[in-house]
């Protein structure tokens, strides 16, 4: 009789009969550990320097201000400049990225692309692994003035030139195109997944009645896609409300803070050593997000299916 006989079989890391729930947490609490340490904690510190002076803000006893800091930023033209500027980005972009990323998936979805679905599918996907500061800096390069591959190209088909980042009344344009580029392609996936689980027998009625496209996609399709929509729309909304990447290799805020978004400002005055201003606005900025992200989930949820 050898060891492992003597001891008998090997006990199951699991109990046999530990509750679903059981089993669901054990599952769950390592992640949620993590989030809270690195997700959680950094938010609540961060909100608590916003109400510290810049210069005691990393002292282990930093003096407290109050609402200072905030009051400050609200006088600061710049960043009431910023915040605005922000905002309209922000709508812009998330109604650019919804549409586009749901006429390309309706498109995939359809019987018009055969077998080059899988091509196109990999072609719209691969931006969004690409890394982004690669990607950008190629896009910097594509605008460039001088030399850039895209003016050179309209310069050939006799066309106007583009403004692209050295123009105020272009550059927000250059800098949403390559934002698109780099990430439409996941909200594509997101979408598809959604229009994989649409209910056909809907769809076969509506034929049946003579319904045209426009009304099955309005009454049939449109409804069945409120989860993506949903998904897609909170997470777009939370993403372009912080865009600071983009910013940061292409413009650097300019030209004449035509870019410079509320995030990348925020990154100035840390660099510049006033924490107490920079953690205020990343503070007002959190807040901005979880409000509007909040009511775009209860719109979404509260308006009627059909």
């Amino acid at each position: 009789m050898n060891a492992a006989t003597a001891h008998g079989p090997p006990r199951p890391l699991l109990p046999d009969r530990m509750p679903p729930v059981g089993i669901f947490w054990l599952f769950v609490l390592p992640f949620a550990a993590l989030t809270a340490v690195f997700g959680v904690w950094p938010i609540i510190l961060s909100i608590q320097t916003s109400f510290t002076a810049s210069a005691t803000a990393l002292k282990p006893n930093p003096t407290w201000v109050g609402l200072a800091n905030y009051v400050s930023i609200f006088a600061d033209p710049v960043f009431v400049a910023s915040l605005w500027r922000t905002l309209l980005y922000t709508f812009l972009a998330v109604v650019s990225t919804i549409t586009l990323a749901l006429l390309y998936a309706l498109l995939l979805h359809s019987a018009l692309v055969g077998r080059g679905r899988t091509f196109f599918k990999l072609a719209i996907f691969l931006p969004v692994v690409t890394p982004d500061i690669a990607g950008y800096v190629v896009w910097r390069w594509l605008y460039d003035q001088s030399f850039g591959a895209l003016n050179m190209a309209l310069a050939a088909l006799h066309l106007p030139t583009f403004g692209g980042l050295a123009s105020t009344s272009t550059v927000l344009q250059a800098v949403l195109i390559a934002e698109l580029w780099h990430h439409v392609g996941f909200y594509v996936v997101i979408f598809l997944a959604n229009l994989a689980l649409c209910d056909k027998g809907q769809m076969e009625a509506a034929d049946i009645d003579g319904a045209g496209a426009w009304q099955k996609f309005w009454h049939v399709v449109l409804p069945q896609l409120r989860p993506a929509l949903l998904v897609n729309s909170v997470y777009a909304l939370i993403q372009y409300l912080k865009t600071f990447t983009v910013v940061a290799v292409m413009t650097k805020g300019g030209p004449n803070d035509a870019t410079n978004f509320l995030s990348y400002y925020a990154y100035q005055l840390f660099d510049q050593g006033r924490y107490g201003e920079a953690t205020a606005m990343a503070s007002v900025l959190f807040a901005i997000v979880i409000v509007l992200a909040a009511a775009l989930m209860r719109l979404q949820r509260t308006r009627p299916a059909g």
